[in-house]
């Protein structure tokens, strides 16, 4: 159904728009969403909302606006604090059901690399910061076949470009080639014809030996030089 309602805006509308939007405010949200909602309810387009909320009524509400405002930041304030602490519950939770067992550490060798694996710390030893410690030298340590695999994956894409970059070289020299020869053909071409144009300018020279141009055969070109005879 399209909203063609084209009434003024009543009292309760406006108030209905304006608490909409400081609400929309205050959750995060933005006012586009907050003008669909209230075109829904009062069947008018987004657009007349935003336009009535920025002609009309937004000047009323800007201490309402700045509260919302504030209100949006320190719920997202009190959001990541308990998303932090949440994390760190959780990290403490898995650390303490993972160091049970005493602190041990081990070392093996993969290809030329001798790498260490530590567990987890002791029930003893067991702060945030050991966690913290735990979990990053895990990170830089990783895991050798992990590291072998990405080597091994870099070394096969090395070759499969150099591969490619030989093949575009070798078709590269080809076409060289190709041109090179089609080069000296014009070439002998062009010193045949000079040496017949010489003869044809000198006949009373015929007793004179003359040194002729080695020439390779271009059938096109003789006939042209027999007609123009």
């Amino acid at each position: 159904m399209v909203k063609v309602r084209q009434d003024a805006w009543s009292h309760e509308d406006d108030l209905l728009l304006a608490e909409t939007v400081l609400r929309h405010i205050r959750e995060g949200s933005t006012q586009l969403k907050a003008f669909d909602e209230v075109g829904d309810k009062l069947n008018r387009t987004s657009a007349a909302c935003g336009f009535r909320w920025n002609a009309e009524i937004r000047q009323k509400y800007v201490s309402a606006i700045d509260m919302a405002k504030r209100q949006r930041k320190e719920k997202k304030r009190a959001m990541a604090q308990m998303d932090k602490q949440s994390v760190t519950e959780k990290v403490a939770a898995v650390s303490s059901t993972s160091t049970m067992q005493p602190s041990t550490s081990f070392s093996f060798e993969f290809g030329a690399e001798q790498t260490s694996v530590h567990t987890a710390p002791s029930t003893n030893e067991l702060d945030l910061e050991s966690v913290i410690g735990y979990l990053q030298n895990l990170q830089k340590e990783g895991i050798p076949s992990v590291k072998s695999a990405v080597q091994i994956e870099k070394l096969v894409q090395d070759k499969e470009q150099m591969a490619n970059e030989l093949k575009n070289m070798e078709q590269e020299l080809a076409e060289t080639k190709q041109k090179l020869a089609t080069v000296q053909e014009d070439y002998n071409t062009f010193i045949s014809l000079m040496d017949r144009a010489r003869k044809l300018s000198l006949p009373e020279e015929d007793n004179i030996p003359a040194t002729s141009f080695q020439q390779s055969r271009n059938p096109s070109l003789e006939q042209l030089i027999q007609n123009s005879n």
